[in-house]
């Protein structure tokens, strides 16, 4: 049944002021029609300033607007993606046991001063208050209130493993939004908490929902890359990244050209160079100085300034700090001006007071210097000069370190370079790929389980803190790098498990209205498949150059061949399909072998 509304609309011409009203039909029924659908495709147009960006595409063809800076509305079009999109984790989350649901966006401060987050977050944590002055967040994410409600809820082994997720909003105050959904002060994104009773079974859970994530990638048909990772603030020794090869992407990759080993470049471990054979002079040695948090260590980092890559060309060495807090886990990677605020918060050995921490420093030394060092190759070190107070100070503790403490071998405290040979095969260098990640996962351990007590009992009846994995996904990242991969020049392409339409019908005829619904129920019967009408007043080519604008996997047109023939042009940019002429009989048969390919 098909029941037609009459929508009044104001006259907007003085011509047509003794008219009393002008009408619009509105035709609502089952079937999904553009002429009932917010589509605001089409009337923007095509910017002449170099080529279009993906964001610039999305906006333009009627998924996106934008409400503020780095903050978006999702248009019908878009909306319609993004469930599908959800709709598709939801899949892939219940294949590994994982149950949904929905944390509130407000966070108190308070569960982040248990876990020591609040002062690191900084200034991107939209913080207010509410009128009786108490401290709230917009939750950038949501560690520490899932640790809490299932400390709250789960008190024995016999309740593990858990496995719970959302899909929701996210709030982080970028200084600098960029690149429309790839860089958002509000994002949407699938977060997945795991919680086991031991790391055994927590590094098992870790390894399924890494199967998990590699399905869920090949099903959109998105290429990608798992890369070792650096675990940041989020806490945890262990995480992976994984990422959508891009040149507008924000991350570094380094990968070999022999093998499958695939790191950020914070986290890629250069092969260990062996120790020099001569002593380098003091211009040849580099010290990076950094600091801890609390201010009373300070961590000297010496190496060579220069080596030679796998192809024997000299290059520039860089610390990387992320080594360094493998051996230093307090380290404030932050800080501009460490000796500055060594010298502001230096206390001497012994303290004045029982509880209060003395200072102290460590000595690192790369595996590329010969250890130890002679005095004459750094005593007249400008870094080294600029804290010579220090170096014979006796109240001063000092440590120096050239092997790592849990496994004996020489540190290796550089960032990998290209060209650098591989750390895991003989044969392989390293290359470089621009990256947008998608998503992560952690190992976290008991980094917030500790201090927010969330503890179980065990078999033996003692308690312990139970193990906790977070595995993210930046679903609106998702969208801007499917986007990004599946366009050309002609518009965008989507994959048809989360295209806003799999097919769209399209005719000018007004005398064809009654086979376009037959040929709608046909493909749709069974709830099959998800197909839309093009019945708007506009040209035939016009709504042709609009689906192939929008990205539609399939469109039929009611064209010349239908008028004569009785014959269907079937169209699919994405399969390479321009103009396939068939019987209406056969026509669903056609349309379910083309999207299995799409």
């Amino acid at each position: 049944m098909t029941l037609t509304l009459l929508l009044l609309r104001r006259p907007t011409s003085s011509l047509l002021r003794t008219s009393p009203c002008l009408y619009r039909c509105l035709n609502v029924d089952h079937r999904n029609r553009l002429s009932n659908f917010f589509v605001p495709s089409g009337g923007i147009a095509q910017s002449k300033d170099g080529p279009e960006d993906t964001h610039a595409l999305l906006v333009r063809t009627g998924f996106l607007r934008q409400a503020y800076s780095g903050i978006f509305h999702y248009l019908p079009l878009g909306f319609r993606v993004h469930e599908k999109l959800e709709r598709l984790i939801d899949k892939h989350m219940r294949s590994i046991g994982a149950s949904k649901l929905a944390l509130s966006s407000v966070s108190t401060e308070k569960l982040w001063e248990k876990t020591g987050r609040l002062a690191g977050g900084g200034a991107e944590l939209m913080r207010f208050k509410d009128r009786k002055g108490t401290r709230y967040l917009l939750a950038p994410t949501h560690e520490e209130e899932i640790t809490a409600l299932v400390g709250s809820i789960v008190g024995s082994y016999k309740q593990l493993p858990l496995r719970v997720y959302q899909i929701g909003r996210k709030y982080r105050d970028e200084r600098r939004p960029r690149a429309g959904l790839l860089r958002g002060k509000e994002f949407t994104m699938k977060d997945l908490y795991t919680f086991d009773t031991t790391e055994a079974a927590a590094l098992e859970t870790y390894a399924d929902v890494q199967v998990a994530y590699r399905a869920l990638f090949d099903e959109i048909g998105l290429p990608y890359l798992v890369a070792e990772a650096d675990s940041g603030n989020m806490g945890g020794k262990l995480s992976h990244e994984y990422l959508y090869p891009s040149p507008t992407g924000e991350d570094t990759i380094l990968s070999c050209t022999s093998c499958n080993y695939t790191a950020n470049s914070e986290v890629a471990i250069p092969r260990p160079s062996p120790p020099s054979q001569l002593q380098p002079s003091s211009s040849e040695i580099g010290l990076h100085h950094s600091i801890t948090v609390d201010r009373m260590t300070l961590i000297n980092t010496y190496f060579l300034r220069n080596s030679k890559n796998a192809h024997g060309t000299t290059e520039p060495n860089e610390v990387n700090l992320h080594r360094i807090r493998d051996l230093v886990p307090d380290l404030d990677p932050s800080v501009s001006h460490p000796l500055d605020l060594f010298y502001d918060s230096f206390t001497p050995y012994p303290a004045p007071a029982e509880d209060q921490k003395h200072s102290q420093i460590i000595n690192l030394f790369d595996s590329a210097l010969p250890y130890p060092l002679a005095e004459s190759s750094f005593s007249n070190h400008t870094d080294h000069r600029s804290h010579s107070s220090f170096i014979a100070d006796k109240r001063i503790p000092t440590t120096s370190i050239s092997t790592h403490p849990a496994t004996g071998t020489r540190l290796t405290l550089m960032k990998s370079r290209i060209d650098d040979s591989c750390p895991r095969c003989e044969e392989g260098h390293l290359k470089t790929t621009t990256a947008i990640e998608l998503g992560h996962t952690f190992h976290l351990g008991t980094r917030y389980t500790v201090p927010l007590n969330a503890m179980v009992s065990t078999v033996e009846q003692t308690r312990v803190p139970m193990q906790q994995g977070c595995h993210g996904l930046g679903v609106s990242r998702m969208i801007a790098a499917i986007a990004e991969g599946h366009r050309d020049s002609k518009g965008l392409g989507w994959p048809a498990v989360v295209a806003p339409f799999e097919v769209c019908i399209i005719t000018h005829f007004s005398e064809a209205r009654e086979d376009v619904e037959m040929i709608y129920d046909s493909l749709t019967s069974g709830n099959t498949r998800d197909v839309v009408v093009d019945d708007r007043e506009r040209e035939l080519v016009w709504k042709m150059k609009d689906a192939d604008l929008v990205g539609y996997p399939v469109f039929l047109v009611l064209g010349r061949a239908w008028k004569k023939d009785g014959l269907i042009e079937v169209q699919s940019r994405r399969a390479g399909v321009k103009s396939l002429n068939v019987k209406p009989e056969d026509l669903r048969k056609v349309v379910d072998e083309l999207l299995k390919t799409l």
